[in-house]
């Protein structure tokens, strides 16, 4: 584990990691328990690959908690994944601020119990002039209803003479997402073998490296976000220009 420590190159880290945490029912079923087992278990991983980044300089990392289809999964353990949310954020929040962690959220927040609602509002203030690393929860969050509301309220500004439609262009979209105040994200982390986007951030992963790991996320470690991390160091990231452009610009 030393050893891939020291294979990273501390000059090009990631700026933001994404993770799209992937695994724990089928981690929990392995085991013979029921999902929220495997949802109570992920949180090794969380905190690892938290403080993992943070050590080697990573300033933002997402994590995909909570989706706007998650809302179909059964009743019971809907409920028990927004308890152990509140239980976690109340848990943490010591271990945020001493450790300089920065607690953001992304998504449709509102669509939360109330109590997690107050929970969650109550880190993220607490925690707002931490300036280590950010760690921002994806909740009730789904792209491209991200996207539809960004269009939808651009839409109104254009309608009352806010914003001229010519001046519309990446930035104004940018500002109009969930995540106007991240970083467009580097790398793109998936646990458990599958090999997909989930509509999570789509727009913000338009040039991100993606690295896919048949690691269940209850088993996620250190060791494996510096996999990730060693093999995204070791791509060429060429923005659409040719290897040789980047090259002459180096």
């Amino acid at each position: 584990m030393g050893e891939k420590r020291h294979r990273i190159d501390l000059q090009k880290v990631p700026n933001h990691i994404a993770v799209i945490m992937d695994g724990n029912g089928r981690w929990a079923k392995g085991k013979g328990m029921q999902r929220i087992f495997g949802h109570r278990n992920a949180l090794t991983a969380i905190r690892e690959t938290a403080d993992t980044a943070s050590e080697i300089g990573v300033k933002f990392v997402t994590l995909y908690a909570f989706s706007t289809e998650n809302w179909s999964r059964p009743k019971l353990e809907v409920d028990a994944l927004m308890s152990l949310l509140v239980s976690t954020l109340k848990k943490e929040l010591p271990d945020f601020q001493r450790k300089n962690v920065r607690v953001n959220a992304i998504g449709n927040i509102d669509n939360l119990p109330k109590n997690a609602q107050k929970i969650l509002a109550t880190v993220i203030e607490e925690t707002k002039n931490n300036t280590k690393i950010t760690l921002t929860f994806a909740l009730s969050y789904g792209a491209r209803e991200e996207i539809v509301n960004a269009i939808k309220n651009i839409s109104k500004k254009v309608v009352n003479n806010q914003l001229d439609i010519e001046k519309i262009d990446e930035k104004i979209i940018n500002n109009h997402l969930y995540t106007f105040n991240l970083p467009n994200v580097d790398l793109l982390i998936r646990t458990s073998g599958e090999q997909r986007i989930s509509n999570f951030l789509l727009w913000q992963i338009a040039y991100a490296e993606l690295y896919f790991t048949d690691i269940l996320w209850p088993d996620f470690r250190r060791e494996h976000l510096f996999d990730a991390v060693i093999d995204y160091q070791n791509r060429e990231r060429r923005f659409g220009k040719t290897s040789e452009q980047i090259e002459i610009n180096e």
